[in-house]
């Protein structure tokens, strides 16, 4: 059907480019005289006849150029093309009036040329400006529209911001109990391509991956189930972006929302972008307990360390305690006296040695 549709328009446009072009190649060949031939329906005849001849080798190539823009337009997201749209209208508004002012000129080229020039030039920009403003536009008739009530309603409505999940946090599972606790206030937000992530890591033929994939799918219904907080879904998805992380940035952007995780990458791409985010990583090592050197703790060694002779004992956060001379009381609850603290890109870790020995000193 569309091949039939691009052959009509080209019979359409060789028709009216033969009766308006084929008289002066008639003059060229000096055979303008020639009555039958010099006549209109006879011009368009011929010039829709030379198209239709081209068309056999042109029609495929136009049909493949019209069905790739039209699969480029079915995927390009609703806002893309909305604000593209208005941009373009803008852009050939602008264009007109310029040119309408320009015919004043009385300058034969300029009055030809500037019009075709300024429509082809102010409308990319347009479409140009609008298609890539689009975040800035809404927030600006976002902002304008809500402005009269937000200044009404009371600052406590702040808690009404969105936390938006992504999937390593979600598998973690400690959002969950975050979440019970009450510190993170707000509307949880589980964008459906996170959702999609999820369910593809939990249909994984690696059993750890659908071991954590699952994990995280029953951590999404405690949530949603057990837990008083809000929770959404977002449906959108854009499609012009693949990483996952790359649509959790740019839908806080449209959303003014916060981005829960504890992906140490992506904590740093959305500092990059002035996108709020919330490490659980970073949570979890500001609420452990301060250790000082000097201290005395109650610790269970349980297996020999890297160097001789250390032994290697855990808090009930998990933060490693290095005993020196602790070899042997692998096994053993004893008293040990912190000396050192390490803070690491990895965590904390403590160094300490048995109480006995310092008694013994």
């Amino acid at each position: 059907m569309l091949t039939r549709i691009v052959q009509a328009c080209f019979l359409l446009i060789g028709g009216t480019l033969g009766i308006l072009l084929l008289p002066y190649l008639y003059v060229v060949a000096s055979i303008e005289d020639i009555t039958f031939i010099n006549n209109p329906y006879v011009t368009a005849i011929l010039g829709a006849i030379i198209f239709y001849i081209i068309s056999f080798w042109a029609v495929q190539h136009v049909v493949n150029l019209i069905k790739w823009f039209e699969e480029t337009m079915v995927k390009a997201p609703i806002l893309d093309l909305l604000f593209g749209t208005i941009g373009l209208i803008v852009g050939l508004i602008v264009a007109f009036l310029i040119g309408f002012a320009l015919n004043a000129i009385q300058f034969p080229v300029l009055n030809e040329i500037a019009p075709i020039v300024l429509t082809l030039l102010f409308g990319y920009l347009g479409f140009q400006v609008g298609f890539k403003k689009r975040d800035e536009l809404i927030n600006l008739f976002t902002n304008r529209s809500g402005k009269k009530k937000v200044i009404e309603e009371d600052a406590n409505k702040k808690i009404g911001y969105l936390k938006i999940l992504d999937t390593s946090v979600i598998i973690d599972g400690r959002i969950a109990d975050i979440c019970q606790t009450g510190f993170l206030e707000g509307t949880i937000v589980i964008p459906q391509f996170v959702l999609e992530e999820l369910q593809h890591i939990a249909d994984s033929s690696d059993v750890l991956k659908r071991n954590r994939g699952r994990r995280g799918l029953d951590i999404l219904n405690r949530i949603q189930k057990e837990l008083s907080i809000k929770v959404e879904i977002y449906e959108g998805d854009f499609e012009d972006i693949q990483e996952v992380d790359s649509k959790l940035v740019k839908l806080a952007k449209l959303t003014n929302g916060t981005v829960v995780t504890n992906d140490f990458n992506l904590n740093k791409v959305c500092e990059l972008q002035k996108v709020q985010v919330l490490n659980i990583n970073d949570l979890a090592n500001a609420v452990k307990p301060v250790v000082l050197p000097g201290e005395e703790m109650v610790v269970q060694v349980i297996k020999d360390g890297k160097e001789q002779n250390q032994g290697i004992a855990y808090l009930d956060d998990g933060t490693m305690i290095v005993v020196e001379e602790g070899r042997n009381y692998i096994g053993k609850t004893i008293n040990v006296l912190v000396t050192s603290v390490l803070q690491t890109s990895a965590g904390r870790m403590i160094f300490a040695k048995p109480k006995l020995l310092e008694k013994a000193l």
